[in-house]
C-alpha cells in the first residue's frame, strides 16, 4: 500500500476515534470492548484492495503466528469461538478416529456454570452432557466431582478456563490419561493465560479460542482451534470446509495430484475430489479482511495481557478489605491468569444482595455481567426442550453463582483512573452497611 493512503487512513482514524477524557459518574466504564488503532484499518483496507477476500495470505499469517506464540503445532481459523467449540466436538465424532470416536449416547463431562456454546455442541452431536459443580472463588470444575462423574460411558472432558483462570490441568489431564478420555480446553476467555510455564490452549487434544470483540484480541467475529495432532487438524479442517475430503486451499486445484483418481464411498472411480465429502460439515471460514485485523491485533497481544493483569490487581488490592462481604477471585499457585474479568460472589451472610449492588454500579455507569448461564440446567431451553443430561451432586455452588455472582471489566481499554473509580464506588456502596 502506498504511504499516502496509509497517511489518509491514519488521519481518518485520528478524526473518528479521538482520545476521550474520563468523567467519573458520567463516562461509561464498559465491561469489555475492542482496542485498536490505524494498523488494523490499514491491514483491512490492504486486504480489500487485493480483491481476494476469502481465506488467503493474511489467514495463513495469522494462523501461523498465533500458533507459534501459543506453542501449538496447528491452528485453524473459523468464524466464531462458538463454531470452534462445535468443530472441536464434531471432529471427535469422525469415523476416521475408529474406536476413539464419540458416538451418540456417549458422555462428555463439563461444568454446570458453562457458557451455552460449550455445552450445546455436546447436545447437538447427540452426546450426553454430564454437569459438575464449581469451586467458589476459582469458578472452575471441582476435580473430585469430575472423578465421581466418570463412568464407562464417559469419552471426553470439555472445560473452559473460567474468565481466564486456568483449571487444574495437572489433575484433569491425569484423569483423562487414566480413563483414556479426550480433553478439550475452551480457551475462549483465557488467551495468554499460563499454567506451569505453558500457555493454556496447549494441554488438551484440542483447544478453542474466540475473537469476538469482548475477547483478548478481535477480528470483529472469529475463532480458532489448536491441536498438536495432524489427524485431528485434518478432520477439523474438513468439518470447517463443507465436510469435503479435498484439502486444497481456496483457489488451488489438484494439490494431491490425483483430483480425478479417487474412489471413495459408493461414488464412481474418478469422481472430482473437490466434491467428495467425508464429514458432515459446513462452511465456517472467515474472510481475509478479518484475518488482516488479527495480524495487527497480534502485535498488541502481549501488552493487552499485561494491562488485563494490571487492572485486575488494582481491583483485587482495592477490594481485599471487603472480604467479609465478598468471595474474591482465587487462582492456583502454578497459574498466571490472563484475566477476562473480575468475578465477585456476595457471601450469603452479607447485609446486601447482588441485585442491589449491581443496580448501584450500573447507576454509576459501571457495566456488570453475571457468570454466563449460572446453573445451565435452570435455563429455559434446558427445561423446555427436556435436554438429556446427567448432573453430579446437587450443584449447590452453581446455584449460588446463579444468585450471588457477577463480574466487572478489566479489559485494556479501561484506564487506571477508571479502575480506581470502580474501587471508590465499591467503597461508597459498602460504607452504607
Amino acid at each position: 500500500m502506498e504511504d499516502y493512503l496509509k497517511d489518509q487512513i491514519q488521519a481518518e482514524y485520528n478524526k473518528r476515534f479521538p482520545p476521550k477524557s474520563f468523567i467519573p459518574g458520567d463516562s461509561p466504564v464498559p465491561i469489555t470492548g475492542k482496542v485498536f488503532d490505524e494498523k488494523e484499518m490499514i491491514n483491512a483496507v490492504e486486504a480489500v484492495l487485493e480483491g481476494w477476500w476469502t481465506e488467503g495470505h493474511f489467514t495463513e499469517e495469522f494462523e501461523s503466528k498465533l500458533a507459534y506464540w501459543l506453542g501449538a503445532k496447528q491452528a485453524i481459523l473459523v468464524n466464531s469461538g462458538s463454531s470452534a467449540n462445535l468443530l472441536a466436538i464434531s471432529a471427535l465424532t469422525s469415523a476416521k478416529l475408529g474406536a476413539k470416536r464419540l458416538n451418540p449416547g456417549d458422555e462428555v463431562i463439563t461444568v454446570a456454570t458453562s457458557f451455552p456454546t460449550t455445552v450445546n455442541p455436546i447436545i447437538q452431536n447427540r452426546l450426553i452432557p454430564v454437569l459438575v459443580d464449581v469451586d467458589l472463588g476459582y469458578y472452575n470444575a471441582n476435580v473430585e466431582e469430575i472423578r465421581k462423574a466418570v463412568t464407562p460411558k464417559t469419552k471426553a472432558i470439555f472445560l473452559a478456563h473460567t474468565l481466564g483462570n486456568p483449571f487444574d490441568l495437572d489433575a484433569i489431564a491425569a484423569i483423562c490419561k487414566e480413563h483414556d478420555l479426550w480433553l478439550i480446553e475452551d480457551n475462549c476467555d483465557a488467551l495468554g493465560s499460563i499454567y506451569n510455564g505453558k500457555h493454556t490452549g496447549t494441554f488438551g487434544h484440542i483447544a478453542t479460542c474466540s475473537f469476538y470483540p469482548a475477547h483478548h484480541i478481535t477480528l470483529g467475529e472469529g475463532g480458532m482451534l489448536f491441536t498438536n495432532d495432524a489427524i485431528l487438524a485434518k478432520i477439523i479442517r474438513s468439518f470447517r470446509d463443507w465436510g469435503r475430503d479435498c484439502y486444497c486451499k481456496p483457489g488451488c486445484d489438484n494439490t494431491c495430484g490425483m483430483r480425478f483418481g479417487w474412489q471413495l464411498g459408493n461414488l464412481p472411480y474418478g469422481y472430482d475430489h473437490k466434491y467428495i465429502y467425508s464429514e458432515t460439515g459446513y462452511n465456517l471460514k472467515v474472510t481475509d479482511m478479518q484475518a488482516a485485523l488479527g495480524v495487527a491485533q497480534l502485535e498488541k497481544l502481549e501488552s493487552f495481557v499485561a494491562k488485563r493483569r494490571e487492572n485486575f490487581d488494582i481491583l483485587y488490592k482495592g477490594l481485599k478489605k471487603f472480604e467479609d462481604y465478598f468471595i474474591l477471585p482465587k487462582w492456583l499457585d502454578n497459574a498466571e491468569p490472563s484475566w477476562f474479568g473480575f468475578l465477585l460472589t456476595i457471601k450469603e451472610d452479607a447485609p446486601f444482595d447482588r441485585d442491589t449492588l449491581v443496580h448501584f454500579l450500573n447507576d454509576k455507569q459501571i457495566a456488570t455481567r453475571y457468570l454466563f448461564a449460572g446453573n445451565i440446567v435452570k435455563q429455559p431451553y434446558f427445561i423446555e426442550n427436556k435436554i438429556e443430561h446427567r448432573a453430579v451432586g446437587d450443584l449447590k455452588n452453581a446455584d449460588l453463582v446463579m444468585n450471588n455472582t457477577f463480574w466487572v471489566g478489566v479489559f485494556p481499554g479501561l484506564t487506571t483512573e477508571m479502575m480506581e473509580y470502580m474501587v471508590t464506588c465499591f467503597e461508597e456502596f459498602v460504607s452504607q452497611y
